[in-house]
């Protein structure tokens, strides 16, 4: 499906936001992702989505490669092949939950975003390399109660996004981020949901490129995920 960039700036270091105007009737759940097809590359981009709107669509990605660098020389105005409306996304706060808690490292904070504004009352921990790669800050924090920390110390805590899950209370996690920040988390706490990273070919399970090892036996992240429960996850 093609899209239109509205938008697409910087907002952290090397991390950008790119607004899309057209059809987001496929988008059903936070943490789902879309597939992008960025001209001069041969596979697609897995991008998650961050929010959207009927007719808009926002998209935060960072600077990695050939196929994200020549996404960020796009300019307003131009178009974009999609894929949209992939993976499972987050699912309700399960009966009996009290305390749930966001928890996002890195661009894994992105889909955190929507998913906020799905719970009121939720709370959300965010980790950071440094000042420079926070993004979202004053948006998280417009929804609730928000805690950051880096890396570095210039911004928030000073520490991992554990540390801050140390100070926190809470019964139940939705996390997204690095897979060791994940596994740490996943040891704090493993009732929750936890969105996976996958290298993908397709995006909708045809190539079984992204498969993963479960507690259930091997899934693929793009079709059975990204979102996974703690109980099915396998370090």
């Amino acid at each position: 499906m093609i899209y239109r960039i509205a938008r697409n700036d910087e907002v952290a270091r090397a991390v950008y936001r790119l607004e899309l105007d057209g059809d987001t009737s496929a988008l059903t759940a936070p943490g789902q992702f879309v597939n992008i097809k960025v001209p001069g590359c041969y596979l697609r981009r897995p991008i998650s989505v961050c929010d959207w709107s009927d007719g808009t669509m926002t998209l935060i990605y960072k600077v990695l490669g050939e196929g994200t660098k020549g996404l960020a020389q796009m300019e307003a105005g131009a178009s974009l092949d999609l894929l949209t409306g992939l993976g499972n996304g987050f699912s309700a706060v399960p009966e009996g939950v009290k305390r749930p808690l966001l928890v996002g490292g890195g661009l894994g904070v992105a889909p955190l975003y929507r998913l906020m504004k799905a719970l009121p009352g939720a709370r959300a921990a965010l980790g950071f390399a440094s000042a420079a790669d926070v993004f979202l800050r004053d948006a998280f924090e417009a929804l609730g109660e928000v805690h950051i920390i880096t890396i570095d110390g210039s911004a928030g805590a000073k520490g991992l996004v554990t540390d801050l899950m140390a100070a926190l209370d809470y019964d139940y996690v939705f996390a997204c981020g690095p897979e060791p920040m994940m596994r740490a988390v996943h040891a704090l706490c493993p009732r929750g949901q936890f969105s996976f990273e996958g290298r993908m070919a397709c995006g909708f399970g045809a190539c079984m490129g992204c498969s993963r090892e479960t507690n259930f036996g091997s899934k693929r992240v793009c079709v059975d995920g990204p979102v996974f429960a703690g109980e099915e996850i396998a370090w």
